[in-house]
């Protein structure tokens, strides 16, 4: 028996994912969306490139299922519930109502044109009928997007929050198509229980998790790491083997420990944006090498077709008619329609029907996948002009990459805050001295025209510093006031 050396197989992993930076940097610069290029090089490096041969559906699906995971828990780690709260409402009816109406307008268009049988046409529109939360994070965060109003929070709680739906539709469909008995109906009791757990379970152990990460006292910073890591898996596949939604958990859980304070906050978020941007790579190189360029050519012409009614009819309809009622500009409703970017989500759901057995499944992924890369190509390119010429674009601001960091070690009830000073304010050409900061409020740096002040008791501060202050969590209202901002806890890097 021949032995196994997984040198090779790690060195071809290696090099596909330096390829695939490389590339992303070089995309970044003529502005194609990493996403896109990630799928690219699989492609290329696929059995109709390189001849790299993987066709493991159940491989790619379980991979796919694991990074959506840890992509949903730092989107909810990245979202502000102050600014998302107002769009809560709005967002809910975008992951429910907009879901179903796209998919619906999917279904109807394959059946009526291509004579595909409802249940398939149903299934076809449910598995695109989410936006991608990898996708929508990753080319805002890519552009630099800045966007005015409630679109970017909306935007983003609503990729978050529509993936499970989606998925539960992808599986009831297939449920209905494996057994034509049942009745549509019978699915809707399994719907509500799937979401209601999934939010309840979201809640309870995202506040269990902040309870351990911030009572456990572990020996070594970097095992805090594993431990969040850890967290993440359970609270995930913990909801879904209870029968909850293991997506709508995690994100909740990430929303909640990233609007509470913890320690190694700031550590344990960059590692997990760390891991993932690898968790995209890997699933957008995956699900590359997954497809043979040559099968989409057949397909062409009815998955072109497909796209440009999702891009153009199905997605603007589903968010006209969910934020029908919402007071909401309608510049701002046509933004949010045009960023209704497909990635991953859809090419992962689109493997469920080929691992069930469903006729149509090869013909269905090929379609998905054309759509998915039509979608980045055609709305991820032009975000930054669509915003410009609706007149919701803004400049996004920059945070300042502070020399010093500041690692909470839960022994304190303090932290470290960025105050901008405001014009006109008390503080605004005031020394330091002279604003008589509450006694244990320190003010460590000061961030003036891209130069960094060791600040002084003289030091007289200008409109527009950024001030870094280190104090008591009862003293921030006296800060804010001195200085005249607004405190942003958690800027620094």
């Amino acid at each position: 028996m021949g032995e196994v050396h997984a040198e090779p197989y790690l060195l071809v992993v290696g090099v596909l994912l330096i390829a695939s930076l490389l590339v992303s940097r070089l995309g970044g610069r003529l502005g194609i969306p990493g996403l896109l290029l990630f799928l690219g090089v699989g492609m290329v490096a696929g059995s109709d490139g390189l001849g790299i041969q993987f066709h493991d559906y159940a491989l790619a699906q379980t991979l796919g299922i694991v990074a959506l995971c840890f992509i949903l828990f730092q989107g909810g780690l990245d979202t502000s519930w102050a600014h998302t709260r107002p769009v809560v409402r709005r967002g809910l009816s975008l992951a429910t109502i907009g879901v179903l109406v796209t998919a619906g307008v999917m279904a109807g268009f394959v059946h009526l044109v291509f004579g595909w049988p409802w249940l398939t046409s149903w299934l076809l529109g449910a598995v695109v009928s989410s936006t991608d939360a990898s996708a929508v994070f990753s080319v805002l965060k890519e552009r630099a997007l800045g966007l005015k109003g409630d679109v970017a929070p909306l935007l983003e709680f609503e990729s978050g929050g529509n993936d499970p739906m989606a998925v539960f539709l992808t599986v009831g469909l297939l449920e209905l198509i494996g057994h034509p008995g049942m009745g549509v109906l019978e699915i809707v009791p399994l719907f509500l229980r799937e979401m209601l757990l999934g939010a309840l379970l979201g809640v309870l152990l995202g506040r269990a998790a902040l309870w351990l990460l911030n009572r456990l006292q572990l020996q070594f910073e970097g095992l805090y790491s594993v431990l969040s890591l850890a967290l993440a898996l359970t609270i995930f596949s913990g909801t879904a083997v209870l029968g909850g939604s293991g997506f709508l958990a995690i994100y909740i859980a990430g929303v909640i420990l990233g609007n509470a304070d913890f320690i190694h906050k700031r550590s344990l978020i960059s590692f997990h944006d760390g891991l993932s941007w690898l968790m995209q790579v890997a699933m957008f190189l995956t699900l590359g090498l997954l497809v043979n360029p040559r099968e989409l050519v057949p397909t062409a012409g009815l998955a072109l077709a497909c796209a440009l009614v999702l891009v153009f009819v199905a997605r603007p309809l589903s968010v006209y008619l969910s934020l029908a009622r919402a007071k909401m500009p309608f510049n701002e409703k046509s933004m949010v329609a045009w960023v209704g970017l497909r990635g991953a989500v859809p090419i992962v759901l689109a493997t469920f029907p080929l691992l069930a057995g469903v006729p149509e499944a090869q013909t269905l992924f090929n379609i998905v996948f054309f759509i998915v890369l039509t979608s980045v190509l055609l709305q991820g390119t032009t975000l930054g002009l669509v915003a410009r010429w609706l007149g919701v674009r803004e400049a996004l601001p920059l945070r300042t990459a502070y020399p010093i960091t500041y690692t909470p070690t839960g022994q304190g009830k303090g932290g470290m805050v960025e105050v901008d000073v405001r014009a006109g304010g008390e503080a605004d050409g005031a020394r330091i001295v002279d604003l008589h900061l509450p006694p244990e409020a320190l003010v460590i740096l000061i961030h003036r025209a891209g130069e960094f002040l060791i600040p002084k008791g003289a030091t007289e501060l200008q409109a527009g510093d950024s001030v870094l202050v280190l104090a008591q969590d009862r003293d921030l209202g006296a800060v804010r006031q001195k200085l005249g901002g607004a405190v942003r806890p958690g800027q620094l890097p």
